[in-house]
């Protein structure tokens, strides 16, 4: 991993450390920035729905942000958040911090890598095809395919509407679909989530489509730049295809009660 001192003029070093201050909204997003934190609010109650990142304050404040933080989510009915503390986050000890309060690592994975993908990828392999998700059906297959990949309750149909600066992915082979990944395009590039494949699938080449596929995207956006968080299922493929690493990001759990 680049050291802070290489990695201080990189435009993308920030989206990657910090990608729910600056990804667009979708149609039931909050957003709150202060200059102390940003805190993220997406459509669930969940810890993983609502994430305060970026800190910028000094150690004595930190039971000041923190019931901050705690008030804006209690006046929306919210008990509970992530805090995803980067690299270049202050204080430096704020994970110690925040230990010691009580708050615990998200497991099982309470470490994601930011990565960064400036060049362009490797193509789609032959015989799979990558198509933006548009309808109420192929948004029920990319909800199975996620519940599946990642242990989740089997998905409910339900309508969807088309982000144009949220977008949905869904990669097939042999007229199958296999796999899903998201991106939310911003102004600093596009940002990847949700990243999975259907076990039987595995080692096809899906995943590589969907990269090609948001690359391209981002690309005729005029922002030809990928970043994503990584964990260590994704990490390796990432590496391959030409990501490089360039921080941190500490998750951990703050449940508060009512």
């Amino acid at each position: 991993m680049a050291s802070v001192e290489e990695m201080s003029g990189d435009p993308w070093l920030e989206l990657a450390e910090n990608a729910n201050t600056y990804t667009p909204l979708g149609p039931t997003d909050e957003r709150i920035v202060a200059d102390r934190y940003v805190l993220w609010m997406g459509p669930g109650k969940e810890p993983g729905w609502n994430v305060a990142q970026r800190f910028r304050f000094e150690p004595e404040e930190l039971d000041e942000v923190r019931a901050e933080i705690h008030g804006h989510l209690r006046d929306r009915g919210r008990t509970a958040c992530s805090w995803e503390v980067g690299t270049h986050a202050r204080p430096a000890d704020l994970v110690d911090r925040l230990h010691a309060l009580g708050l615990v690592d998200d497991e099982p994975t309470p470490l994601a890598v930011g990565m960064v993908l400036s060049e362009q990828p490797a193509a789609a392999p032959a015989g799979i095809d990558v198509h933006r998700v548009k309808t109420d059906d192929e948004f029920y297959e990319a909800e199975k395919i996620a519940a599946i990949a990642f242990g989740g309750e089997p998905p409910t149909r339900r309508s969807y509407e088309p982000d144009p600066d949220n977008v949905i992915y869904l990669a097939y082979a042999g007229g199958k679909p296999v796999a899903r990944a998201s991106a939310a395009f911003g102004e600093r590039g596009a940002t990847l989530f949700g990243g999975s494949t259907l076990p039987e699938a595995r080692g096809r080449g899906a995943y590589r489509a969907l990269v090609a596929a948001r690359w391209e995207d981002a690309v005729e956006r005029g922002t030809p730049v990928l970043v994503t968080q990584a964990g260590p299922m994704s990490r390796p493929i990432l590496g391959r295809l030409g990501f490089r690493e360039v921080c941190e990001i500490r998750i951990l759990l703050d449940r508060f009660g009512s």
